[in-house]
């Protein structure tokens, strides 16, 4: 009877991660492009060229490396003292680098063009030469397929990512190093992880929040894991403005002092519901666990 149930369980738990919907180039580019002109500011590196790189290396943020190493451009192990996983690429159980989020890896991509002596020539081309810097990409060997540079082109043209390169961030107003962005309504938060987040007021929605900060509500049910049935917004309740993390970078775990399920912890801690249930060998989201439950964050 046992197993039946347990089988039955995984089978409820598979369907409803299969159910959840992969993320469009649309809800991409949304996501990231933020952080794409950041590293343009800070590194001289076309946004454009950033965001169709991570775009055609993490197939939209949807490839197995990106959702579980938040590696989105493909970089692999050389020089690198970090997590790893294996994948086959250009051989069979290549390495790959893995982050604790996927900020990181746009932040190691610029770092990793930068460090490297045979991509020095693309910092003479100039923010606009989407083109030269696609076609110098190919040339200092960054992938091997002989369409790589023409790929990025296409991708920088059929979604105008050329646009980005003209920003400077304008909108950006730093507050203090907990409130990074002001909007037209919410201020964005920085929890004890680095994952950003704003905090609901009185008659928010999914739609009003969403169109707020230029993503579609289907992202950002997905960044916050929240209930298939859920409706409304509560006063209070913090909403994640990108991917939660898949670790706590700080606790090894957390006792419950009351009450909760793993669905909460996850929201309040800023991880993955994913991550949590495989970290607790729970299928169970949103069974109430007893206060004194030790929860595994990492």
């Amino acid at each position: 009877m046992k197993s039946i149930l347990l089988t039955y369980i995984l089978i409820l738990t598979q369907t409803y991660f299969a159910n959840v919907s992969t993320i469009s180039r649309a809800e991409y580019i949304s996501a990231w492009k933020i952080i794409a002109v950041q590293q343009m500011n800070e590194y001289g590196i076309p946004a454009s060229v950033t965001m169709a790189q991570g775009i055609l290396e993490s197939g939209n943020g949807n490839s197995k490396l990106a959702i579980e190493g938040n590696n989105h451009f493909g970089i692999k192990c050389h020089d690198w003292d970090g997590e790893k996983m294996y994948l086959d690429d250009d051989a069979e159980n290549e390495c790959f680098r893995v982050y604790s989020d996927a900020k990181e890896s746009y932040v190691d991509h610029s770092e990793f063009l930068k460090k490297h002596k045979r991509y020095d020539f693309l910092f003479n081309y100039s923010l606009s030469d989407y083109k030269a810097w696609a076609n110098g990409l190919k040339q200092a060997g960054y992938a091997t397929s002989p369409t790589y540079a023409d790929k990025l082109i296409k991708i920088i043209e059929d979604e105008k990512l050329y646009e980005l390169d003209k920003q400077k961030l304008s909108n950006e107003t730093i507050v203090s190093e907990h409130i990074e962005f002001v909007f037209a309504q919410h201020q964005i938060f920085t929890n004890s992880i680095g994952v950003n987040y704003i905090v609901v007021k009185k008659g928010d929605t999914f739609y009003q929040i969403a169109k707020e900060l230029g993503v579609s509500m289907n992202l950002l049910r997905r960044y916050n894991d929240f209930h298939p049935e859920k409706e409304y917004l509560t006063p209070g309740e913090f909403v994640y403005t990108e991917p939660k993390k898949w670790r706590s970078k700080k606790d090894q775990f957390y006792i419950t002092k009351e009450r909760k399920t793993l669905r909460e912890i996850s929201q309040e801690k800023g991880i993955r519901l994913k991550s949590i249930l495989r970290k607790n060998n729970s299928t169970l989201p949103d069974e109430q666990l007893p206060k004194g439950t030790k929860v595994f964050l990492k």
